[in-house]
């Protein structure tokens, strides 16, 4: 690993959480706003639910987040004027995909902390920084290090068979490639991903594939996860030249629900 004094290695960048502190009304904050599901996730596993206000619709873990919390986001669309009605002191969001959404609330004077996490190092970093926002450091730095350990543990394996060759498809029409923390997990769980340059492409447009790049790689094995829509075997078998891949041969094409594999937060 990296020295802990390196932004981006999984440890928090201590400058640009107080960037972000400053802007708020009170640290830590007591009324915050999920826009996406990871990080409402993470701070039920901090034990810091009590400060969340309001969630993103996608947010389904814990369960019981669907009792508990009302629902104020899609993820690029959200209900500004529910939000502003819970006077949250800070709202967490993801990506340049909410950047509408981000602006419309920093307009409105809400302290607004985006992530960005694209492989495992910055779900790793993402929950350190966001334990240190609520003040729960030490926690977040727990629950980090055993997911690490956990991750260099099965990485450590022995396997007694080959490598199989591994193709993950986030989307079906155009075909693009997992994200990074995918073409790790890959790896780690003793797989070889087809397209492992990809992994550092960070926009979904930049992993778009052809259908004969995938044929000419021939994978043992597709693992398809289309962001929330429901994966369909046949349509992946009848794209033409796909019946000699190894994977479609053998009747190897796995669906991994979107929530458990595509959603940024922590390695399961």
């Amino acid at each position: 690993m990296p020295g802990n004094d390196v932004p981006g290695n999984g440890r928090r960048d201590n400058n640009l959480i107080i960037r972000h502190i400053v802007l708020m009304r009170q640290f830590p904050p007591r009324r915050i706003v999920c826009l996406t599901e990871e990080t409402v996730e993470t701070l039920y596993l901090l034990g810091e639910q009590d400060r969340i206000v309001g969630v993103s619709g996608y947010a389904v873990r814990p369960p019981r987040v669907r009792r508990e919390k009302p629902r104020v986001s899609a993820f690029i669309s959200a209900d500004i004027p529910k939000i502003l009605k819970l006077e949250p002191d800070l709202v967490l969001a993801f990506s340049d995909l909410q950047a509408d959404i981000v602006s419309d609330l920093v307009r409105a004077g809400v302290a607004v902390h985006v992530f960005n996490q694209r492989d495992i190092a910055g779900i790793l970093a993402m929950i350190r920084a966001l334990g240190a926002l609520v003040g729960a450091a030490e926690r977040a730095d727990q629950l980090a290090t055993g997911y690490e350990e956990r991750l260099a543990s099965i990485a450590s394996a022995v396997r007694p068979w080959p490598k199989p060759k591994v193709y993950f498809e986030e989307w079906d029409d155009p075909l693009i490639s997992g994200i990074g923390w995918v073409s790790e997990l890959i790896e780690i769980a003793g797989g070889e991903d087809i397209l492992p340059n990809l992994r550092f492409q960070q926009a979904a447009k930049d992993r778009i594939i052809s259908p004969d790049l995938v044929r000419a790689a021939a994978p043992d094995v597709i693992l398809a996860s289309w962001c929330g829509k429901k994966v369909v075997p046949d349509k992946i078998r009848r794209r033409p030249g796909w019946s000699e891949i190894p994977a479609v041969h053998r009747d190897r094409i796995v669906e991994i629900k979107s929530p458990l594999i595509l959603q940024p937060v922590r390695p399961r």
